[in-house]
């Protein structure tokens, strides 16, 4: 089945490659959307793909990369809109 997700993670995230490290990631895994730094310090995403696709990402944003420390991750799950031809990354 395929699903949604926007995810808000924050913490030590910007400047750690998180968001390369998220677009890798899901570009291996298939998973279209976007990826994004936030001027609040924030980096904020949306993922679109098969469930457990979308699972494998949400966990990843959970932790981030070796140099990233996330104090809080913001999952919320929304019906599937297939909007996406791709996953990038955004200023």
């Amino acid at each position: 089945m395929k699903v949604r997700a926007h995810v808000l993670a924050s913490g030590r995230v910007q400047g750690v490659f998180f968001r390369s490290e998220t677009r890798r990631e899901a570009r291996k895994r298939g998973v279209s959307g976007w990826v994004r730094n936030l001027p609040d310090g924030r980096v904020e995403a949306v993922f679109e793909s098969e469930e457990e696709a979308v699972n494998v990402l949400v966990e990843l944003c959970k932790h981030g990369p070796p140099d990233a420390t996330v104090a809080d991750t913001k999952v919320d799950r929304q019906c599937y809109k297939g909007e996406f031809r791709e996953f990038e990354m955004r200023c």
